[in-house]
């Protein structure tokens, strides 16, 4: 059945049902899976809008067939989703259709034959290395916050940490003598990524003078601290990235991803290899770094066609 008929309606005490299966799919992803946190919060976002579409519809989550979830999808769609959050959709669909028969949860499967949207290659943006000089030298260095900035702004830039990881830094994750830092990245995966000098005096500078100023008479293992002397968010360092940004005169939005693409870039624009460049991302496909060797042809046939007397 594709669709649920309107007999097939379900009370309260249903959606109670589907929300108990959508926990017991995120602790499955959590403890079994060991899933990062960010990624399951995703499932359980898109989960939830699944969830919420259900129950205007009065329709069962174990009687929904292969229409009804297109439906949902579409009604997405309409909402001019971008194919990759449509695709990240699928597959949250599917992983817990795939649990819920594993588990012996639901009868059908509406997903095995969902065919996911074709996603379009968007080259990642970057800052020219004049403006990320530009936006680095914009924290004052005469208060705690700003050399604590420098310092976010220093490493982010230094080592192409994601923020979420960069959050996570604590004090024993950084060897200054040696120069590198150990960042937790997603699927609690562990590495190694170097740490330059510009970087690593930053890191130094903001550990020795700003930091026991922000922490006072309090105690905290994280790298990063806030004026409270608690762990940093990934909300402040975004909110602090957009101002410094503007000050800097950027006209484009400053993220901490955007630090991450600047990194990736130069270091290839400078002859570092692809091999390289994926263990200090953290991508477990190298694929996903290849799209920045697509962002550095197109910056050199662009500088060709704009020199290149018969260009």
């Amino acid at each position: 059945m594709e669709v649920p008929a309107a007999s097939q309606t379900i009370e309260p005490e249903g959606i109670t049902e589907l929300d108990d299966r959508i926990a017991g799919f995120l602790d499955y992803l959590r403890v079994e899976k060991r899933l990062a946190a960010n990624t399951v919060e995703a499932y359980g976002r898109d989960l939830e809008k699944f969830s919420r579409f259900l129950a205007k519809k009065s329709w069962d989550f174990q009687e929904v067939g292969l229409v009804g979830i297109r439906m949902f999808l579409a009604g997405l769609d309409q909402q001019r989703l971008q194919s990759r959050s449509l695709a990240r959709q699928i597959v949250s669909l599917r992983q817990f259709y795939r649990y819920l028969s594993r588990e012996g949860l639901s009868p059908v499967n509406p997903t095995e034959n969902l065919e996911s949207p074709r996603i379009w290659k968007v080259l990642p943006k970057y800052l020219s290395v004049e403006d990320v000089e530009r936006l680095l030298n914009q924290p004052p260095a005469d208060t705690p916050y700003g050399v604590r900035d420098r310092a976010i702004l220093e490493l982010l830039y230094g080592t192409g940490l994601r923020v979420s990881e960069l959050t996570a830094l604590r004090i024993s994750d950084v060897n200054l003598d040696v120069g590198y830092v150990c960042a937790l990245g997603k699927g609690n995966k562990q590495r190694i990524v170097p740490m330059g000098k510009p970087a690593g005096g930053a890191v130094e500078l903001y550990r020795a003078e700003a930091r026991p100023r922000l922490l006072g008479i309090r105690q905290s293992p994280y790298l990063f601290v806030s004026r409270r002397g608690g762990r940093l968010t990934r909300q402040s360092i975004w909110l602090s990235l957009s101002r410094y940004g503007r000050l800097a005169g950027l006209r484009r939005r400053i993220t901490p991803h955007l630090l991450r693409h600047s990194f990736a870039t130069h270091l290839l624009a400078r002859g570092a290899d692809l091999r390289s460049l994926q263990v200090m991302l953290g991508h477990s496909d190298i694929a996903t770094t290849q799209i920045y060797t697509h962002v550095v042809a197109a910056r050199l046939k662009e500088i060709y066609q704009r020199y290149h007397p018969r260009a």
